[in-house]
């Protein structure tokens, strides 16, 4: 209705296949397929398989100190680095988000907190562009707010 494309609201996958219990601690990237529950710590990246409908659940005993790239995700713990939800990004009321986050969709309950900038992706887009360079994503989004019109 009114021209607006329907977009398919909230979590697409619901199998979680793998999980990284609150005793373990990864020091290194983690790529995923399906769906991925971390309670544990992570020091590297956690990206889901490129092209696939990945679900990516953080809960409140998780921490992640790299960026993070999902199809769905399901935040309640802490976050350090960059957030790319390609579809759709829920963020419970312990998340705690320190960089930026990219979305399509995104649900925030009372109490979470993202220190950084909310980007919302376009529809259908692809968010190639982040997944090769975000520090150069935020170099030109910084270079385009310093610029006046004369």
């Amino acid at each position: 209705m009114f021209g607006k494309k329907n977009i398919q609201a909230g979590i697409q996958q619901t199998q979680l296949a793998t999980l990284v219990a609150q005793d373990v601690r990864i020091a290194g990237d983690i790529e995923f397929a399906d769906g991925l529950r971390l309670d544990g710590q992570v020091r590297g990246n956690v990206t889901g398989k490129t092209g696939a409908k990945t679900l990516l659940v953080l809960s409140e005993s998780s921490a992640v100190e790299g960026n993070v790239h999902g199809y769905d995700i399901v935040a309640n713990g802490r976050i350090v680095g960059d957030v790319i939800a390609e579809h759709f990004i829920e963020l419970k009321a312990n998340a705690h988000v320190t960089g930026n986050i990219h979305y399509q969709q995104l649900q925030m309950e009372c109490g979470a907190t993202v220190e950084g900038r909310l980007n919302k992706l376009e529809a259908g887009g692809s968010p190639d562009r982040l997944l090769a360079a975000p520090q150069a994503v935020d170099e030109v989004e910084d270079a385009q707010e310093d610029v006046s019109p004369e």
